[in-house]
């Protein structure tokens, strides 16, 4: 089990992924909030059944798995509705989350959040990296990657905590506005942080 956990975050379209896996190339444990939120409504789950218990089977596609587009439009319309969601899953979520972190074998591991301040997870870390991007760059980025309107960006920039504050909250940041090089650069450094941080921690335990 690694006892000492980075949590990333940053907005949509900032490089998490990214940096998230050249984190991996040096052989670092990584634990997807984004991931296993997916695996906890997928088809045959117990969330996905609850889902369709209180929304109603529409939330299905034909092939029985979840209509991701429809219960976000539901649940971006009607904050009631996200509230119970995420009631529902943030547990289910955590659970596993927990049980990822107990089978990591790397000596620090790294959970990636996109929401990390803003469900409060920064609190079951021992230290949090920001991967930043200006607004702007954002946007580029995720239409690019995605194919969604500008709108819908703003919608998904405007429901999370806001740069700035972000900022003031991340031990650590990685500036993403550079070339691949430059962040390989920085994802070293803060590798070898990490690594004499985690064998203090591992030795004061």
């Amino acid at each position: 089990m690694s006892k000492f956990i980075v949590g990333l975050t940053g907005g949509i379209g900032s490089g998490k992924t990214t940096v998230a896996n050249l984190f991996a190339e040096l052989g670092i444990c990584l634990i997807d909030a984004d991931l296993i939120a997916r695996q906890v409504v997928e088809k045959g789950s117990t969330g996905l059944a609850q889902i369709c218990a209180h929304f109603g089977n529409d939330m299905l596609l034909e092939t029985g798995e979840l209509n991701r587009s429809l219960l976000r439009e539901t649940i971006f319309n009607h904050p009631s509705e996200r509230q119970w969601l995420n009631a529902l899953l943030h547990p289910m979520i955590r659970i596993e989350m927990q049980q990822q972190m107990t089978q990591a074998h790397s000596i620090y591991c790294i959970m990636i959040a996109p929401l990390l301040f803003e469900n409060g997870l920064d609190k079951k870390v021992n230290r949090t990296l920001l991967v930043d991007l200006s607004e702007e760059q954002q946007k580029k980025r995720t239409q690019l990657r995605d194919n969604v309107s500008e709108k819908q960006i703003d919608n998904i920039i405007a429901s999370q905590m806001s740069r700035n504050e972000k900022l003031s909250k991340a031990h650590d940041v990685i500036n993403n506005q550079g070339p691949q090089s430059a962040l390989k650069e920085q994802v070293a450094q803060l590798h070898n942080q990490y690594l004499k941080l985690a064998n203090s921690a591992e030795h004061t335990s």
